[in-house]
């Protein structure tokens, strides 16, 4: 039986060489092309003829989504997407499926030796069975089935990082489906870091992300950025909840700042979820209390050995009954299906 040809496709030259090199190791697996970016991709389509694609979901131009529904609609084949926020459950990875990808698997997030055998074994598997025709409908690299963004039984959702938890906070707007509660994430960063950070998730991930501004609604399917220093952001209730600029000075050195939008949010009433994931500082730590106290599910986010432990010392320290939740577990959590952390 001939080897099945594959051409990766991804705008990171590391992230290539390292698929590359995972699907060179598998058995019956031939690498016949690679391709930077989607223009790339359809040049050599035509010539390289794979019989599989692996795709990345994020590439600055055309994205990958938009390059698999180009794919589906002109020249449909099996088409593997890889990518960090095509996580297990997810809506992203919902929606590139719904779009006709075969299978949706995550990019390893260590290249331990452990971490790149299985892959080698995973990933070869699924491609051989992507170019038999062989997975199952809509698979994904899913066990459990879930939507990935249920918030476990609604009401606004409130999330603060600082620039350490970006892209934990990223990988979890990534998971929230088309369906997800009303969402509030505040970001103690700079703004060039915030839109390197979510620019490319605008439009390929299922929710809707938009700038947090005075009168925005909040309301499902919605993920609210709050992060311009100039301003403080607040929660006004109501059938359809908003968001409120206040012109204020800073608060405990932060602006805007968690505590008043978590506080706000405790007064309004409506609050599901809220949390905090790493960054420095001790913001957010008296509003999350003010939020358990009010009938919020609330977690702190377990920081790594490398990371800053600031929010989950001023929790503690605070004395507020929050869950502390490993980085990995963050959505089932939200979603009410995780263990916390030991």
């Amino acid at each position: 039986m001939p080897d099945v040809k594959v051409m990766v496709v991804d705008d990171s030259a590391a992230m290539r060489a390292l698929f590359c090199d995972i699907l060179e190791n598998a058995k019956g697996i031939d690498v016949c092309a690679t391709a930077a970016n989607a223009d790339e991709a359809r040049e050599k389509l035509e010539s390289a003829k794979p019989d599989v694609l692996t795709l990345d979901v994020e590439m600055p131009g055309t994205s990958g989504m938009e390059l698999l529904e180009e794919i589906m609609a002109e020249r449909p084949m099996p088409v593997v997407m890889l990518s960090s926020i095509t996580q297990e459950g997810t809506g992203t990875a919902q929606r590139a499926l719904d779009l006709g990808a075969a299978h949706c698997f995550p990019k390893p997030l260590n290249t331990s030796q452990d971490v790149f055998s299985e892959t080698v074994a995973k990933l070869g598997d699924i491609v051989r069975k992507a170019a038999a025709g062989e997975l199952p409908a809509k698979g994904a690299d899913n066990d459990d089935g879930g939507d990935g963004g249920g918030a476990g039984g609604g009401g606004v959702v409130a999330l603060a990082c600082g620039e350490a938890g970006l892209d934990y906070a990223k990988h979890m707007v990534a998971g929230l489906t088309s369906e997800c509660p009303p969402t509030v994430l505040l970001i103690d960063a700079d703004a060039d870091a915030v839109e390197a950070c979510f620019a490319s998730a605008k439009g390929a991930v299922a929710c809707e992300i938009v700038e947090g501004s005075d009168g925005v609604a909040l309301k499902p399917g919605r993920v609210v950025l709050v992060h311009r220093k100039s301003h403080h952001a607040t929660i006004e209730g109501g059938e359809v909840p908003r968001l409120k600029e206040v012109e204020r000075d800073p608060v405990n050195g932060a602006r805007p700042s968690a505590d008043l939008l978590f506080g706000s949010l405790a007064k309004a009433g409506g609050a599901g979820v809220a949390g905090l994931f790493v960054g420095t500082g001790s913001d957010g730590a008296r509003g999350l209390k003010m939020l358990g106290d009010a009938g919020a599910r609330i977690f702190v986010q377990q920081p790594a050995d490398f990371e800053p432990s600031d929010r989950l010392d001023a929790v503690k320290t605070q004395e507020v009954d929050a869950e502390v939740i490993d980085k990995g577990a963050i959505l089932e959590w939200i979603d009410g299906r995780a263990a916390v952390a030991a």
